[in-house]
């Protein structure tokens, strides 16, 4: 039969094979941000691909996902753009709390949302920021998130780099690093700039609408930053199915970041 299909047919086999070539290995604490879609046709999906990493990462080892509730925060941020103005106040009113275990992550992907429900996955208690995490270090990671404390030390970014953790960029590229807004916090630049968020949260049972001061996050040089990371680093891009995958080792490229930001952001 004759087929114009482009895309390669993956099994789990396939993409333990491959993700093992990149360096995954066993014990290895890893945050994964991913494209399922640029891998080709993984048989089983979201599923398989998840399974595929387990297995690979083990009992000592632990994943790491975004997921990300970001709508749940003040439309004037720009969250709703969808919805005209008027709209608002009865948004900030009724926005359902976050619910750990039923809010369903936003914009992350369908690896990201179904990982955030896998059996014993942990998920963080930011209503806005959260992260869900699986393997031996899952609760130590996503415990006491705190709502200022987004991205900074002590945050679940932070215990990534305490752990000498790892970045896995699959079929997506520096833009969707969350790892780089931890250097962000640490760098000093004169642009840094604070702000305060809500969100709707249950607190004592009750649906509040809770203001918390954060420090605001800029991503736009970081496609530039990680071209610049990728040259002088000599960082090696591999190739799971059709997908140009990155697997880094996140404290170094924190520490570069940093620096990288202090040199060029205004």
């Amino acid at each position: 039969m004759i087929t114009k299909e482009t895309r390669p047919i993956l099994t789990k086999e396939d993409l333990i094979d491959q993700f093992k070539q990149c360096g995954l290995m066993e014990g290895h604490t890893v945050m994964v941000h991913t494209s399922l879609s640029k891998l080709g046709f993984v048989i089983g999906g979201a599923e398989t691909y998840i399974r595929s990493l387990l297995e690979i990462v083990g009992a000592e080892g632990t994943l790491i996902m975004p997921s990300q509730t970001w709508k749940n925060l003040d439309p004037a941020t720009g969250v709703h753009w969808e919805e005209p103005v008027e709209w608002w106040p009865a948004i900030r009113k009724h926005w359902p709390a976050y619910d750990k275990e039923i809010t369903p992550s936003i914009g992350m992907g369908v690896v990201a949302e179904m990982f955030r429900k896998w059996p014993q996955a942990q998920r963080s208690d930011h209503p806005a920021r959260s992260i869900a995490a699986v393997g031996k270090h899952a609760s130590f990671i996503t415990e006491n998130h705190d709502l200022s404390n987004i991205f900074g030390d002590g945050s679940p970014l932070d215990k990534l780099y305490q752990l000498n953790g790892y970045v896995l960029l699959v079929g997506v590229g520096y833009d969707k690093n969350t790892s780089l807004h931890l250097a962000e916090t640490r760098a000093n630049f004169p642009g840094k700039k604070f702000s305060n968020e809500s969100s709707a949260l249950m607190i004592n049972g009750k649906r509040e609408w809770v203001t918390y001061k954060t420090q605001a996050v800029d991503d736009e040089d970081f496609i530039r930053l990680g071209e610049e990371y990728d040259r002088e680093r000599n960082v090696q891009i591999h190739k799971v199915g059709n997908a140009d995958v990155r697997f880094l080792e996140q404290r170094p490229l924190v520490d570069w970041a940093t620096a990288w930001m202090e040199r060029n952001r205004k």
